[in-house]
């Protein structure tokens, strides 16, 4: 009976600290998301109602966008044109809120959002302590 209960409460511990950490990186993603779309509409220089009109469609486009490379991140090619053709329905979405030169931009300042963002996580990790000094050679 006490290696019952002991097996019994291992594997609901496990469980609950597997599930623990299934919500931090949903939530930091929600934090992203946000400040991405906050960047973009500050270089796009949105009004209040083009924002408001814009965070929606936005927020479907993120999530399609992870769809799609979920589901094709093992066909490098696949996972290209799909996300082409995402950008291509998603822009005339994105015209009918602002003018069709600032829709072209959504996708650069995306860009320049993930690529800021990378940047960052290898300064931090570059800057830790005790982190590994080898990485810096190989960059």
């Amino acid at each position: 009976m006490k290696r019952f209960l002991l097996i019994l409460t291992l594997f609901i511990s496990t469980t609950l600290v597997a599930f623990a950490q299934d919500d931090e990186p949903e939530d930091r993603m929600g934090k992203l998301q946000e400040k991405m779309q906050q960047y973009i509409q500050k270089r796009l220089n949105m009004s209040k109602s083009e924002s408001e009109k814009f965070s929606p469609i936005f927020l479907r486009y993120i999530v399609e966008l992870r769809k799609t490379h979920r589901e094709n991140k093992a066909d490098r090619p696949m996972l290209q044109l799909k996300v082409a053709e995402l950008r291509i329905r998603f822009r005339d979405e994105f015209r009918q809120v602002v003018d069709e030169q600032r829709a072209n931009k959504v996708f650069q300042h995306q860009k320049e959002f993930e690529d800021k963002i990378r940047q960052e996580i290898l300064e931090r990790r570059m800057n830790k302590p005790g982190g590994t000094r080898r990485n810096k050679a190989l960059l």
